[in-house]
């Protein structure tokens, strides 16, 4: 029997899972990596730490499954999408710490562009004018790194998203690795022209960055080459797909037809809607973005709505404030009081993300009184994660004119159960999360399942969706009215900061 392994570099820790034909996870390893926080607003990963876990978790899951790299009919990446990396082709080393979509050091460039240049961007590309985006990490880098100036000027230079690393390094590295990345994650650079799928002349003078040093733009499903024998899963697997983290999902939910949808709740919240092969441009804040790209089949794309601050709002309170030891414990600190109290919690640490896009938020609690305890801000900040997938799902809902009946959602915050409720009484909703709920590093594993024929359609892979909890809105909810209303008055407090 062989299986598929998926490797899902994420923003906080990196896990190889590996999957039987059914779609059930057969053994998992996984690692955290730093969080490097230069100054405010500024942050970064250490790619070569990245590789260094990337190897070990390939081992582990491998180990743990007892089967070798042989076992394997083929290889899916899926990847923190916008985090960008520079590095050098001859030595195999980083250039540079990784510029991470959190951080918001390009925003004084963005502000430099015209608006003709801003017009020209948004049409193009579908996204927003933003520091959240590849292009003007890339700028950064050029313009702020001497040692990535000088590797550009002497032809050494490589640059891309993670999902581009890590190809590069299981391919070979510097002994003839592949440079490749996949439409999903090229849509987020602000450098690729939605509609011809390319790198567009235009976008890279807007942004100064030179062609050469970009990688090749591939479908989200074909054999892109196979592992070398200097790599972790040993020589000739097939490296079969490669897709962003939140088009990943999509595919894992097995969201394949227009109008469905899912949220991913992890460090931030991303709400996608399949649009079909249609572009729909945003007038309400939301990005349009490739949804993924089979083969030589044409492309889907997706309306998304990014929330950057959720789960991360969750660590905040265990890491800098201390009112709990571990996440886990969010839920029952939350129940222990009946409401919020009153206290609203805004988490915009880097500003606010769709359908706002104000980068110059930041984060507030407001309705503090004698009473307010630590149970009331862990209620409110659960209440935060709900109510900002609200904002975004009704935007979509204006676009598009679809109204949910119900949402699919995976990720850490969804074993939550009390959040979830919440969730699905401030929608006025279903919320259904499926057995498998690592439906990230699924969807990469179903694509290049699909690239190397061992599931043979899309079809095969609906039929082994299944629910494992369903929460149904309870009517009459005051989240959805009154709370709504009140968390929008408390987001309006959060403008005009930076």
């Amino acid at each position: 029997m062989r299986f598929i392994g998926s490797l899902d570099q994420g923003t906080t820790s990196t896990r190889f899972i590996i999957f039987d034909e059914t779609g059930s996870i057969v053994a998992q390893h996984q690692l955290e990596h730093r969080q490097i926080l230069p100054q405010a607003g500024w942050v970064e990963h250490d790619a070569a730490e990245i590789w260094t876990a990337t190897q070990e978790v390939i081992i582990g899951a491998l180990a743990k499954a007892g089967i070798a790299g042989e076992d394997l009919a083929a290889i899916g990446i899926t990847n923190q999408r916008e985090t960008t990396v520079a590095w050098d082709k001859e030595t195999g080393a980083p250039l540079h710490n990784a510029i991470v979509w959190q951080d918001t050091r390009t925003q004084q460039f963005l502000d430099s562009l015209s608006d003709e240049e801003r017009s020209f961007i948004r049409q193009k590309t579908g996204l927003t004018i933003a520091p959240y985006f590849s292009g003007s990490k890339i700028n950064w880098l050029l313009n702020n790194c001497p040692e990535v100036k000088a590797a550009v000027a002497q032809g050494r230079a490589l640059v891309g998203t993670i999902d581009s690393w890590l190809a590069w390094k299981l391919t070979g590295g510097h002994n003839d690795g592949i440079h490749i990345t996949d439409v999903t994650n090229a849509s987020r650079t602000l450098l690729m022209d939605l509609e011809t799928l390319d790198w567009d002349d235009r976008l890279l003078e807007i942004l100064q960055v030179p062609r050469s040093i970009l990688p090749t733009i591939k479908s989200s499903s074909e054999i892109y080459g196979t592992t070398s024998t200097t790599g972790p899963v040993g020589a000739g697997v097939p490296l079969a797909a490669i897709l962003g983290d939140q088009q990943s999902a999509m595919v894992g939910q097995v969201c394949f037809e227009k109008g469905e949808s899912k949220t991913t709740y992890g460090t931030g919240n991303f709400a996608l809607l399949n649009t079909g092969t249609d572009i729909v441009r945003s007038g309400h804040g939301l990005l349009t973005t490739v949804c993924y790209k089979f083969g030589d089949q044409p492309a889907r794309y997706a309306l998304e709505g990014s929330v950057a601050v959720t789960g991360s709002a969750i660590q905040w309170l265990r890491d800098q404030l201390g009112i709990i030891s571990h996440a886990s414990e969010i839920e029952a600190l939350a129940e222990s009081v009946s409401d919020n109290g009153g206290v609203y919690f805004v988490p915009a640490f880097s500003g606010l993300f769709a359908p706002h896009w104000r980068s110059d938020a930041r984060g507030v609690i407001v309705g503090l009184t004698r009473a307010a305890t630590k149970a009331h801000l862990a209620r409110a900040a659960l209440e935060a994660v709900c109510f900002q997938t609200r904002d975004v799902i009704d935007a979509m809902a204006e676009e598009t004119g679809i109204t949910l009946s119900e949402m699919r959602v995976d990720g850490g915050i969804t074993a939550n159960s009390l959040c979830m409720q919440m969730q699905a009484n401030i929608l006025g909703i279903s919320i259904t999360r499926p057995v498998v709920s690592e439906t990230t590093a699924l969807g990469a594993a179903y694509a290049a399942g699909l690239a190397v024929g061992y599931w043979a359609s899309t079809d095969q892979l609906k039929k082994q969706w299944q629910v494992s909890r369903r929460w149904e809105a309870e009517k009459g909810n005051s989240l959805r009215t009154s709370g709504y209303q009140t968390w929008q008055k408390a987001l309006t407090r959060t403008l005009d900061w930076a």
